[in-house]
């Protein structure tokens, strides 16, 4: 999904504005959450090849946020590593990437997506994000187990 002043691309994660991104997005997640339910990934982990990663830039290519695709299975794939620049908050750019992420797993014949966010008020947009997007809320996933930090959800495809 591209909007005239939003174009959404894959992309290296170790591209240097994505890097400090990614950085200021997992201070953010060690300083609200306790180390044993951080689970956002690094840029190693982004690059592997089970792992689809996408950049938003403006007209400029100044970047505006990422995302990314991780398939757990045939069927079954984990959204990760959303985070929009300060200065995009609010634009709708959180809502295209996650939008072209859908349309990631539906190309790849994947019947639902999951993700997991933290419980703290820190995370209230995220959940509002995904809640108007149709993922409901559901247990743990993969490799997941219950924990009070943790929030998890999912989107069946075919009804999305």
């Amino acid at each position: 999904m591209s909007t005239p002043d939003v174009r959404i691309a894959v992309e290296d994660p170790a591209t240097d504005d994505v890097v400090a991104l990614l950085s200021e997005h997992l201070a953010d997640m060690h300083a609200t959450s306790p180390a044993e339910s951080v689970h956002a990934l690094d840029v190693r982990a982004l690059r592997a090849p089970h792992v689809t990663f996408l950049a938003a830039r403006d007209h400029a290519g100044a970047l505006l946020g990422v995302g990314a695709l991780a398939v757990l299975g045939p069927d079954h794939g984990e959204i990760k590593s959303m985070r929009t620049t300060p200065a995009a908050r609010g634009r709708g750019v959180a809502a295209a990437v996650l939008a072209r992420i859908v349309d990631l797993g539906r190309a790849r014949g994947l019947a639902r997506l999951s993700l997991e966010t933290g419980t703290q008020d820190f995370f209230a947009p995220a959940h509002r994000l995904y809640e108007r997007h149709g993922l409901v809320a559901c247990g743990p996933f993969g490799s997941y187990t219950p924990d009070p930090h943790s929030r998890f959800y999912t989107l069946a495809l075919a009804d999305a």
